[in-house]
């Protein structure tokens, strides 16, 4: 490019010619990535090696488990597939195009047909999609606070350089594309963060300690039991079978795949209301979120308003026409401006400089020249709190319509002096701008939502606590959270009131429920402050005031018709900006983290047993008590097969913290005792031959393992009655079934052996039972 451009942009050839603005989607992972990271494990290595030493050595039998990591691998490549083509038909819909001139036109694309050189139109909440320099402002202000951890906007000129991954908040302008793709700023910045990933979570965190531990253990147990089995038996190839026996059932295979599933699961059925989840893990956010910051303004109250009246203050003012006049001045109007614009007609005033509007100074401006200088925003920031108009504007507030007041001055204010950063207001304000003249009161209608009073209560019935932040007056806000009945409502919070300090804001956050005259930079303290207090947050919102608070929430949502820059930070978006969706949301949330937690207790009850049982036999020198398929046949109906219903199975449990103890406290007594009860039944039947010692030792197996699905299940319902049962009838028409005898190698010797081994492990669940009781006690 030659760098000197005219404002008319690329010609259509040049654009078809130029870079386009091509990045990795961050919702997704490449199928070869999908496949690699469900193959490539260590785990599946482990079972490769065993499966390829029982195929050379053993009986294919004994070789069954392989097929079930072939078909663990074939679910979890499948299902994370199918959670793929979901996210990234919604974020195709979800996209928010982008405006760029080009042949002298302008055109909305997606971020991806932006090129190398175009000219990108910027307005209020748009996100810069590439990095570029501005050739054109009109008051343009960009926010590159999610960059460089600066807050103020900061004011843009002809020649000056803007970088993706900041917004505007004010004004509008023209910049040139520099840098696109993975050249761009932000894509540099933060090139993971752009790609799918897996944020850090207390359920995978668990998950992998759990698999690092065991890892850890499975060496040296796996020698050890392979030394013992090889010292203990004149054949070598059972001894092989032995040693691989323990090992496989010491490794939880399936805890990876069915928490995977789990989440793509989750994934597919929030895309199903319009959900787009654009982090996985953002679904056990979801289980964890005991308060809810909503904005007001595009989440309980629809997006668009209509002027209600406008009250004169002064006879003989144009008030309609200073009203259109200011509102025609903006090239991208606010949902106030175009409710405004569309009840006055433009009369034609041309203004001579201009301030835009901003959520920061809730004010706008214009110079007239010979009609005036006009000033258009909040009453309690452009009055004087003792003035008359003031207290007018307060009772108008009250009942639940915003106010905006229309003001004359003689001079246009300096939009750069900065603000306060808890009431948003100027030094020297309003002495900075002379004298203001109020010369009209209007009030806005706010429709709110059908769906909020409903969604509310559900959030209080939930123990969610619930925080409306809002700019608008305070008054505003409590008529409208009244109206919706929320608690509290009536003692509504000047957020300018409000402490500084972090633990004195988390105080009075936690003892009231709604504020109004909440600055942008205020939503972000908010946050902070009840996180700091121990909270898990989640922020709602649609306009640019609210991507700072989104960042730092723990959990970011945006509706569908919000910003670029809103969208762009938040992990969930409501593509159609129905707020009822969010009881979805928090409810899949819950389901997946409560059936996780529960087939967790499945997996490593298995693989304490395991260990109990290889290092008891590794240092006695004694035969394992079962082989590999008869492990297959156990795990299949106690912890397989009901792990996927289970992971899957609806539930509102709210989730809780503490997640690796609670199932240790299950998983190590019930591993153990399990562990007992088998070596019990297997020397109990000491008698007869190595087969029945080992059915007999199956069978314990089976039933200790099979109260503790009973013990996870819980609370019982019909369905969970029929999956325990089925599971249970599944064993006993193995045992029942000549052909699947002898495919499990089941050898029924003397009855006595069965009733001992049945015995021993009803005395095995009864302990299991207490210390699951007394565990649940100490820890209460």
């Amino acid at each position: 490019m030659d760098g000197v451009m005219s404002l008319d942009g690329l010609t259509s050839g040049e654009a078809a010619r130029a870079r386009p603005n091509v990045v990795p989607r961050r919702t997704s992972r490449s199928l070869g990535a999908i496949v690699r990271a469900n193959v490539l494990t260590l785990f599946n290595l482990v079972i490769g090696v065993l499966w390829a030493l029982i195929l050379i050595f053993g009986e294919w039998q004994d070789g069954v488990f392989g097929l079930i990591m072939v078909a663990n691998v074939l679910i979890g490549v499948i299902q994370e597939l199918r959670a793929k083509r979901a996210l990234d038909r919604l974020a195709v819909v979800g996209e928010s195009p982008v405006t760029v001139r080009r042949d002298g036109a302008e055109r909305r694309l997606p971020p991806h047909q932006v090129v190398l050189g175009d000219l990108v139109a910027l307005g209020p909440g748009d996100a810069l999609p590439v990095d570029g320099e501005v050739v054109a402002a009109d008051g343009l202000e960009v926010d590159e606070s999610l960059l460089t951890g600066e807050s103020d906007p900061v004011r843009k000129e002809p020649g000056d350089p803007v970088l993706s991954g900041s917004f505007a908040v004010a004004g509008t302008g023209l910049f040139r594309a520099t840098a696109v793709g993975v050249d761009a700023y932000a894509a540099r910045l933060a090139e993971e963060a752009s790609r799918f990933h897996l944020a850090p979570s207390e359920l995978r965190d668990g998950v992998a300690r759990f698999i690092r531990y065991i890892t850890w253990l499975v060496i040296p147990i796996g020698a050890l039991l392979t030394y013992s089995q090889l010292n203990n038996s004149a054949d070598f190839a059972t001894a092989i079978t032995g040693a691989v026996a323990g090992i496989v059932t010491m490794i939880p295979e399936g805890l990876v795949l069915t928490t995977s599933i789990a989440f793509a699961v989750g994934v597919v059925r929030l895309a199903r209301h319009r959900c787009l989840v654009q982090e996985l893990p953002a679904v056990e956010g979801l289980a964890r979120v005991d308060v809810l910051c909503l904005d007001k303004t595009g989440t309980l109250t629809a997006g668009g308003m209509t002027v209600d009246r406008v009250l004169p203050l002064r006879e003989g003012r144009p008030v309609a026409d200073a009203l259109a006049s200011l509102t025609a001045a903006d090239s991208h109007p606010n949902a106030t401006a175009r409710a405004i614009a569309d009840h006055f007609p433009a009369p034609g005033w041309r203004p001579l400089a201009t301030v835009p509007f901003s959520s920061d100074r809730k004010w706008s401006g214009a110079d007239f020249g010979p009609h005036g200088v006009w000033l258009l925003g909040a009453p309690d920031v452009l009055l004087d709190p003792s003035a008359p108009e003031c207290a007018q504007a307060a009772d108008l507030s009250a009942t639940g319509v915003r106010v905006l007041v229309l003001c004359r001055t003689d001079r246009l204010p300096d939009p750069d002096v900065p603000a306060d950063a808890r009431t948003g207001m100027r030094a020297g304000w309003p002495g900075l701008i002379g004298d203001v003249e109020p010369v009209a009161l209007v009030t806005l209608d706010q429709r709110v939502r059908p769906d909020a009073r409903e969604t509310l209560a559900y959030f209080a019935r939930q123990n969610v606590a619930l925080k409306i932040i809002s700019g608008d007056d305070p008054r505003s806000v409590s008529a409208i959270a009244a109206a919706l009945g929320v608690p509290g409502a009536d003692r509504a919070v000047d957020a300018r009131t409000l402490p500084e300090d972090e633990e004195a804001l988390g105080r009075a956050l936690d003892a009231a429920t709604v504020f109004g005259r909440v600055s942008p930079r205020q939503k972000r303290l908010f946050v902070t402050a009840l996180r700091g207090r121990g909270h898990t947050v989640a922020m709602t919102g649609d306009g640019v005031n609210d991507v700072l608070a989104l960042k730092e929430a723990d959990l970011g949502i945006a509706m569908g018709d919000g910003s670029p820059a809103t969208k762009a930070v938040a992990q969930v978006v409501l593509l159609d900006n129905r707020f009822a969706a969010l009881p979805h949301v928090v409810n899949e949330g819950r389901r997946v983290l409560a059936n996780i937690e529960r087939v967790a207790g499945l997996f490593l009850t298995k693989t304490f047993y395991a260990i109990v049982l290889s290092l008891a036999t590794g240092v006695a020198g004694m035969m394992f008590p079962f082989t590999p398929r008869h492990s297959t046949l156990v795990n299949a109906v106690t912890i397989g097969l009901p792990a996927l219903f289970l992971a899957l199975a609806p539930t509102l449990e709210r989730a809780r913290p503490g997640f690796v103890p609670r199932v240790l406290r299950l998983a190590v007594p019930a591993g153990v005792i399990s562990a007992c009860a088998v070596l019990l039944a297997f020397l109990a039947a000491d008698g007869g031959t190595l087969e029945e010692s080992r059915t007999a030792a199956v069978l314990a197996l089976f039933l200790t393992t099979w109260w503790v699905l009973v013990l996870v299940a819980r609370p019982l319902n019909r369905w969970r009655v029929t999956l325990v049962a089925a599971m249970a009838g599944l064993f006993a028409l193995a045992l029942a079934t000549p052909y699947v005898r002898r495919l499990f190698e089941l050898t029924l010797g003397d009855p006595r052996d069965g009733l001992i081994a049945i015995g021993i492990a009803l005395v095995a669940s009864a302990v299991i039972s207490a210390g699951v009781k007394v565990a649940g006690t100490l820890r209460a």
